[in-house]
């Protein structure tokens, strides 16, 4: 695999943990229900911060509008 001086350095649990303002179990539990990309390379769990930053991207969730509207007898319902 070639090397690329550009490539950024891969992310240890404690530091993604740090990154997502988490403790490193739930970090942990994220990887070994495979909810999170991450490589492992023998024992050792490292994150690529790219893939980690899309994962974070794509678990954002968007802002939804909420209806409203009113009975006949005067009272709101939220749909």
């Amino acid at each position: 695999m070639p090397s690329d001086s550009h490539s950024p350095a891969l992310l240890t649990v404690p530091e993604v943990a740090d990154l997502m303002a988490v403790g490193t179990a739930y970090v942990y539990r994220l990887v070994s229900e495979r909810r999170i990309p991450y490589l492992k390379l023998g024992h050792h769990v490292r994150f690529d911060p790219s893939e980690l930053a899309e994962w974070l991207d794509n678990s954002r969730v968007g802002p939804t509008t909420v209806r409203c509207s009113r009975r006949a007898d005067g009272q709101v319902r939220h749909r």
